[in-house]
C-alpha cells in the first residue's frame, strides 16, 4: 500500500508524542491493524474476557466519558440511566492506569448529556429539548452552555496533555444520524460544533496532545482536512461476519480527496484479520464496542478472537512500540 504523503498533525502545535503516533499509524497502514476494545464501565469486563481467551490485551483501549457530563438530570432519569452513569463514574482513573502503567493507546467516547434540557439519557435527541442549531450561534444561551460544557471537559483532558499522553479524540461521533442531539439538526450543524470544539481546545486550551478523529461517512458533513487527523466510521455488521470491509473503506475515503488515515471507530464484530492480511485494506485500528460485543462470544466466537490476536497482522499491547 502507498503511504500517505502527509501525516503532519492538523494542529500545528501538536506535541512530539502525537507526531510519533501519527507516523506509526502511517507506517502500519496496510501492514497491520491495531486491536482495540471499548470499556464502558470501571470494571472493564471486556479486557478481562479478552485476556482470558487470548492471553493478550488490545493495543488500544477506549473509555466512556458520559458520567462526566455536567448536564445530567438526576431528578428525571430512569433506573437504567442512573445505573449506566454510576457504573461509568471514574473511568478516567482506568485511562490513567492504561496510559501510565500499560503504555497502551487510549481513545475517548463522550455520550454527552446535552448542556441543558435533558431528561433520562439526555445524549439522545428524543430525551432533550436542546437545539444544536442554536448552539452554533454566538451569544445564545445554548452557545454559552455548550462552551461551558466544553471547558469542563477540557479541564479533565488537560492533565493528559501535561503528562504528554496522546489521546485519540473522537468527538460528536456518528453525526451522520439524528439519534444524538449533535446530529439532530443535520450534518452542517454537527460540522460547526466540531470546528467550534477544535478551535476552543486547540487555540484556547492548548490541548496539543489530541489526535483529532472525525467519525462520519457523509461527504456533505465532512469537517475539513485542516481540523482532522484520522477519518473513521462506526459499523455493526451481522454477528460472526468477519471481512476486510473494503466497500466501507472505499466509501469512507470518498469524503475527502486527501489521503487520510482511516479507522473503525466502533464495530460490533471483529474485522477479518486474516482477510486484511491478504487484501491490505488499510484500516489502522478498530475498536470493538462494549458489553456483549466485546465480553462474550455472542458476536465474535472465541476461536475467531484467539485467531485474530495470534495473527502477526494484529498489533496487540505486547507488540505495540513505545510511542510516548
Amino acid at each position: 500500500m502507498n503511504k500517505f504523503t502527509n501525516v503532519a498533525p492538523c494542529n500545528p502545535n501538536a506535541i512530539e508524542e502525537v507526531k510519533n503516533v501519527l507516523r506509526y499509524l502511517n507506517e502500519l497502514s496496510g501492514n497491520g491493524i491495531i486491536t482495540g476494545q471499548h470499556t464502558q464501565t470501571t470494571v472493564q469486563k471486556e479486557l478481562r474476557y479478552i485476556e482470558e481467551v487470548t492471553g493478550k490485551l488490545p493495543a488500544l483501549c477506549g473509555f466512556e466519558l458520559l458520567a462526566y457530563s455536567p448536564g445530567i438530570n438526576y431528578g428525571d432519569a430512569g433506573e437504567a440511566c442512573l445505573i449506566e452513569v454510576e457504573e461509568n463514574k471514574n473511568t478516567l482513573d482506568n485511562a490513567w492506569d492504561w496510559a501510565l502503567n500499560k503504555r497502551g493507546l487510549i481513545t475517548f467516547t463522550w455520550h454527552w448529556f446535552s448542556p441543558f434540557g435533558s431528561r433520562d439519557k439526555g445524549f439522545y435527541t428524543e430525551y432533550t429539548t436542546f437545539d444544536a442549531s442554536r448552539a452554533v450561534v454566538e451569544g445564545t444561551e445554548e452557545y454559552k452552555m455548550l462552551l461551558s460544557d466544553m471547558d469542563h471537559m477540557a479541564a479533565l483532558l488537560k492533565p493528559f496533555c501535561e503528562k504528554r499522553i496522546p489521546v485519540l479524540w473522537r468527538p460528536f461521533h456518528e453525526s451522520e444520524g439524528e439519534w444524538f442531539w449533535w446530529g439532530a439538526k443535520g450534518p452542517e450543524v454537527a460540522k460547526q460544533l466540531y470546528r467550534m470544539m477544535y478551535e476552543r481546545y486547540t487555540n484556547h486550551h492548548s490541548l496539543n496532545n489530541l489526535i483529532w478523529v472525525w467519525n462520519s461517512p457523509l461527504p456533505e458533513g465532512y469537517v475539513g482536512d485542516d481540523v482532522c487527523d484520522v477519518i473513521s466510521l462506526d459499523l455493526y455488521p451481522p454477528k460472526h461476519t468477519h471481512t476486510d470491509l473494503e466497500k466501507e473503506y472505499n466509501g469512507l475515503m470518498k469524503i475527502t480527496p486527501a489521503k487520510k488515515l482511516a479507522a473503525l471507530g466502533e464495530i460490533g464484530v471483529l474485522p477479518g484479520i486474516p482477510a486484511l492480511s491478504v487484501t491490505r485494506i488499510p484500516w489502522v485500528w478498530y475498536m470493538i464496542w462494549s458489553n456483549d460485543y466485546g465480553a462474550s462470544g455472542e458476536w465474535t466466537a472465541k476461536e475467531e478472537l484467539r485467531r485474530a490476536y495470534d495473527h502477526p497482522y494484529a498489533v496487540t499491547l505486547d507488540t505495540l512500540p513505545r510511542l510516548y
